[in-house]
C-alpha cells in the first residue's frame, strides 16, 4: 500500500481526509502538535476507517523530528494541513501566523527533497484571490493583496511551492478551499475549536446548544442580497475527497504544480446558512447583528469546473446536510461534555 504523510491530521480537515484516505486503500501516517486538536481523536479515526494510523505527535517546524519521521518511512506522498487558520487571530497576531505557516512548509518541503518524496498536495485557500472583482472565482482569477494575514501566508506558500517545483523533483497540487463546514456523518470527528470559535457555523452550533448566548452576525450592510457576507460553503466530507482524488492525479503530473478550486459553485449569506441550520435542526436561533468584522470579504464563491472535469470530482452533499451534520456533531460532543 502507498503511504501517505498527513500534517495535522488530527486537526478538523486532516482528520477526515485521514479517514477518506485509508477508504481508498492508503496506509497513513500522521504528524499533529495538538495545538488544535487531541490525541483522541486518533481513536475516532479508527473507530470510523476500521484500519490503525501511525501518530507522531510533534511539530513540522522541527527539523530534527521532520527526517527523523522521514527516515523511518518510504512516503508516497504528502498532505499538508499544519498551519494556523483563523483569520481574526491573523489579524491580532500576524508574526505568529508568518513564522508557523511558512517556516512549517519550508522544513516539510526541506525534507521532502532530502528524502526523494516527489506528491505534495497543499491546503491553500479562497483567501488568495482577496476581493475579487469577477464572481465566480476560476483558477486564472488574480491573486491579489490578501485582507488578512492568514491570507498573505497561503500567498506566499504557494509561490514558494511554485518556485520550488521548477527546480526541484517535486510535483505539488495546491487546493483552494472555499469554507469547510459540517462533519462525518458519523458525528465521530468534525470541528472543535479552542475557546471562542472564529468561523460561522460552530458558533452556530454552539449557539444552539446553550454554550453561547447569542450569535453575532458581523455586519449587515454588504452589498449582497441581505446584507451579509456570502461565501461557498462545502461539507468537509467532499473536501476531504477531493484530496485523495488530488494524490491519485498528482503522480501523473512532470515535475510541476496545479492549481484547484475545492467549492460547491453555490454562494451562501450568513443569514441563509442561519436559515438552513433552522430549518434542518428545527431550533430558532438567537442572533443579532454586530459591527463588521476585520479582514472579512464581502463574497466569494468558487467556478469548480476544473476540478469537476480534471480530477472527476464533484461536491455531493448541501448546505441542508451540511447543518445537519454539523448539529448532530455538536450534540454528540455536547454530551461527552455534560
Amino acid at each position: 500500500m502507498k503511504k501517505i504523510l498527513v500534517t495535522g491530521g488530527l486537526g478538523y480537515i486532516g482528520s477526515h481526509t485521514v479517514v477518506e484516505l485509508q477508504s481508498s486503500g492508503y496506509d497513513v501516517v500522521v504528524i499533529d502538535n495538538l495545538d488544535n486538536s487531541t490525541e483522541g481523536v486518533k481513536e475516532q479515526i479508527v473507530s470510523i476507517s476500521g484500519r490503525s494510523i501511525d501518530l507522531v505527535i510533534g511539530d513540522v517546524n522541527d527539523e530534527q523530528t521532520m527526517n527523523r519521521l522521514f527516515q523511518e518511512h518510504n512516503f508516497y506522498g504528502v498532505i499538508h494541513f499544519a498551519a494556523y487558520k483563523a483569520v481574526g487571530e491573523s489579524v491580532d497576531n500576524p508574526i505568529k501566523y508568518y513564522q508557523n505557516n511558512i517556516t512549517g512548509l519550508i522544513c516539510l518541503l526541506g525534507a521532502m527533497e532530502r528524502h526523494g518524496v516527489q506528491n505534495l498536495i497543499f491546503s491553500s485557500s479562497c483567501t488568495v484571490y482577496g476581493i475579487a472583482e469577477d464572481l465566480p472565482v476560476i483558477e486564472d482569477t488574480p491573486i491579489k493583496s490578501a485582507e488578512s494575514p492568514y491570507g498573505t501566508t497561503k500567498i506566499i506558500g504557494e509561490k514558494i511551492i511554485q518556485d520550488y517545483t521548477k527546480h526541484k523533483n517535486i510535483n505539488a497540487i495546491l487546493l483552494r478551499y472555499f469554507n469547510p463546514v459540517g462533519a462525518h456523518p458519523s458525528a465521530k470527528i468534525g470541528e472543535f475549536p479552542n475557546g471562542v470559535p472564529s468561523n460561522l457555523v460552530p458558533y452556530i452550533t454552539q449557539t444552539a446548544a446553550g454554550i453561547r448566548e447569542q450569535l453575532v452576525i458581523h455586519g449587515n450592510d454588504y452589498n449582497t442580497s441581505d446584507g451579509t457576507c456570502i461565501r461557498d460553503y462545502i461539507h468537509v466530507v467532499d473536501l476531504a475527497k477531493a484530496h485523495v482524488k488530488a494524490m491519485i492525479f498528482v503522480d501523473k503530473m512532470p515535475n510541476s504544480v496545479d492549481v484547484f478550486n475545492v467549492g460547491t459553485g453555490n454562494g451562501s449569506s450568513v443569514l441563509e446558512v442561519v436559515k438552513a441550520f433552522e430549518e434542518r435542526s428545527d431550533i430558532r436561533l438567537n442572533y443579532i447583528v454586530g459591527p463588521r468584522r476585520d479582514g472579512d470579504v464581502e463574497q466569494i464563491f468558487a467556478d469548480t469546473q476544473k476540478i469537476n472535469h480534471v480530477l472527476q470530482w464533484q461536491a455531493e452533499y448541501d448546505l441542508h446536510d451540511m447543518m445537519y451534520h454539523a448539529w448532530l456533531w455538536q450534540k454528540s460532543i455536547s454530551r461527552k461534555i455534560n
